[in-house]
């Protein structure tokens, strides 16, 4: 069974190759993602890997490591929240106006 890490406090410029890479020594990883800002394109700082194996390891090494120059935060990530939809069907908001 995989399990989905949530990567925070990455350097902006980390490609996802290096977050691949630095989670690998752990066991296998399956997938690897670094969250970009819709509208600039740029980094947001924090990332997903899933993992096949060794992800309780990969936890325990790589939560408070230092990773180019910065202290990361690792652990399980946690389901996504369901959005509350902010518009009504007409694309309306509540009151009636955007």
């Amino acid at each position: 069974m995989t399990k989905n890490l949530y990567v925070g406090n990455l350097p902006f410029n980390t490609t996802v190759d290096e977050l691949r890479e630095a989670f690998a020594r752990f066991g296998t990883v399956t997938r690897a993602q670094i969250i970009v800002d819709r509208d600039t394109g740029r980094s947001r700082g924090f990332g997903f890997v899933e993992m096949a194996d060794g992800a309780d390891e990969a936890i325990a090494q790589m939560n408070g490591a230092i990773f180019q120059g910065r202290q990361l935060t690792v652990n399980e990530a946690r389901p996504r929240e369901e959005r509350r939809e902010r518009r009504d069907r007409r694309g309306y908001g509540r009151r009636g106006g955007y």
